[in-house]
């Protein structure tokens, strides 16, 4: 089932056809709910940056409360990550490739694969994303039991076509690319992971106008950067009754994520006086790339 009110953009996106059949039988994984500040970070920096692991079925983040001067590293990393800065992120300066760009505003930055450094230059939050080949990130994710066994309703990651030119470090500056009508959002995709930075928000959310909606066979991992969020997920009836699940409808505070499984019903609702979000999926979604609001589509190719 999918709901918009008719002023919705996404009322005009062509219907995704699932990648593969999954039994109806096929149990249901329940939503994760991460506050990040309600686990002990995962791994402290020599100048106090604490960084807290969590992942989805194909992709990991890395939330980090940064302070100048520390230093994260990647060697041989076998695909290429992201950097999500927003409002609120630290300065920072990104080396890879044989290239150095320094980045102090809103922006999603692209790592190529390899050995990578990014160096943070002030105290602020660094958002890095990786994607599920990312083993030991997997491992200590603080839900990585989640995933001991692999979700049977999520599509396993196939990586998109190389970007044009090949993998390089890229910048895209959200300044360049302001929020328009006619669009949803602000979305970029890479080889691997698609962000769609979603408009600031100066009030709650209309509640005669939520959007309750299902994804066939992809998670969404919404990640909650400001204010408070209720997200609602409906749990589909299969022929097995002792596998139901109650309606959610919970709180998240920021900093959090939200993983919402297939092939729930769901709708974000910001119940704040001022919040962002944004979504995630990994890997890129099919519906959203043949809309033509795919902000980097010319160094990325469809599939």
């Amino acid at each position: 089932m999918s709901t918009y009110a008719a002023d919705d953009i996404r009322s005009r996106l062509t219907t995704s056809t699932p990648t593969r059949a999954v039994d109806v039988s096929t149990p249901i994984r329940p939503a994760q709910w991460i506050e990040f500040h309600s686990f002990t970070p995962t791994v402290v920096g020599p100048n106090g940056s604490r960084t807290w692991i969590a992942r989805a079925a194909n992709l990991v983040i890395a939330y980090t409360e940064a302070r100048a001067g520390d230093v994260f590293a990647r060697a041989a990393q076998p695909d290429e990550y992201a950097v999500l800065m927003y409002s609120s992120s630290a300065p920072v300066t990104v080396s890879a490739a044989g290239r150095t760009e320094s980045v102090s505003e809103e922006a999603l930055v692209v790592v190529p694969p390899g050995d990578s450094e990014i160096r943070v230059d002030g105290d602020g939050t660094l958002i890095r994303l990786f994607s599920n080949r990312a083993e030991d990130l997997c491992a200590s994710a603080v839900n990585a039991a989640a995933y001991a066994e692999p979700d049977e309703r999520v599509a396993p990651l196939a990586p998109w076509p190389d970007p044009v030119g090949g993998f390089a470090l890229r910048v895209y500056r959200l300044a360049d690319t302001p929020i328009a009508e006619g669009r949803f959002g602000r979305i970029f995709r890479t080889t691997n992971l698609m962000v769609n930075f979603l408009a600031e928000e100066p009030k709650p959310r209309d509640v005669r106008k939520l959007s309750p909606h299902h994804h066939d066979d992809f998670e969404q991992v919404s990640l909650a950067v400001k204010g408070r969020f209720m997200h609602h997920i409906r749990y589909p009836w299969g022929p097995d009754s002792t596998r139901w699940r109650p309606d959610e409808s919970r709180e998240i505070a920021t900093p959090s994520i939200c993983v919402i499984p297939p092939p729930t019903v769901h709708t974000t609702q910001g119940v704040g006086p001022h919040q962002q979000l944004i979504d995630i999926f990994s890997p890129p979604r099919e519906d959203f790339s043949a809309s033509g609001w795919v902000l980097n589509a010319d160094d990325y190719p469809m599939r």
